[in-house]
């Protein structure tokens, strides 16, 4: 799987951490409202090429005290699920994910990851020009907090806490895209660029010699393999 940079990643990391949920082998994001599962499902599908699609389900509103319509996506890949923990430091869950700063590698996808997060857990305002980010993960705010150059006061009665941000922010200047890993660090692909056979006088088998640079060592499936001396 190659991830692509760009808007639709940032759009589906924050949608994610705002709304969405990681299993072991999976990602899977349901909500109420259609227009968000659709461009949910079209970013996921545009930032690693597999194929999204919007499932009409029902789950229990505790507000209601009843059954209300919504819409679910669906994506089986352990590939991705270890990436999404990747990125926000190894704990999806939503009190105790670390800011994804793989959005910072450009203001496109750092601005999709503002839009997703929006979309799931904040809204933009009616009466000002920006938006509203809010969980009760403190951490996690304080980050784009800096990035955006706002100020950040936490709740401290228990309540979830709210990230200001402008639609002017970028003119403070505060941005600085970061190079980061946009695959999964266990689990690149690599390329052969030559295989020399090696001709033996007393073995019953075929031996290959492979030259392994620049590390002499890697992992296949758990196990340690190094190349031949």
């Amino acid at each position: 799987m190659i991830i692509k940079p760009g808007y639709e990643l940032g759009y589906l990391i924050g949608a994610n951490c705002a709304d969405g949920s990681v299993g072991k082998n999976y990602l899977s994001l349901v909500v109420n409202d259609k227009t968000f599962a659709t461009r949910y499902a079209t970013c996921l599908t545009a930032a690693t090429g597999l194929p999204a699609r919007l499932e009409a389900v029902t789950r229990p509103s505790g507000y209601l005290q009843r059954d209300v319509p919504g819409f679910r996506v669906r994506v089986v890949s352990s590939y991705l699920a270890d990436l999404m923990r990747q990125y926000v430091g190894g704990d999806a869950h939503h009190m105790r994910q670390r800011f994804p700063r793989v959005v910072l590698r450009d203001g496109e996808t750092f601005e999709g990851f503002l839009d997703g997060y929006t979309d799931g857990d904040g809204f933009r305002s009616r009466a000002w020009s920006g938006r509203l980010l809010v969980s009760g993960n403190v951490p996690f705010l304080s980050e784009p907090a800096q990035v955006v150059g706002a100020r950040f006061t936490p709740k401290t009665n228990g309540l979830a806490s709210h990230l200001v941000v402008a639609d002017s922010w970028p003119s403070r200047g505060t941005f600085k895209a970061e190079q980061h890993s946009l695959q999964l660090r266990e689990s690149n692909w690599t390329q052969v660029r030559e295989v020399r056979l090696r001709t033996t006088t007393n073995k019953p088998f075929t031996l290959y010699s492979y030259r392994l640079d620049p590390h002499p060592g890697f992992l296949v499936n758990g196990h340690l393999a190094r190349q031949p001396w």
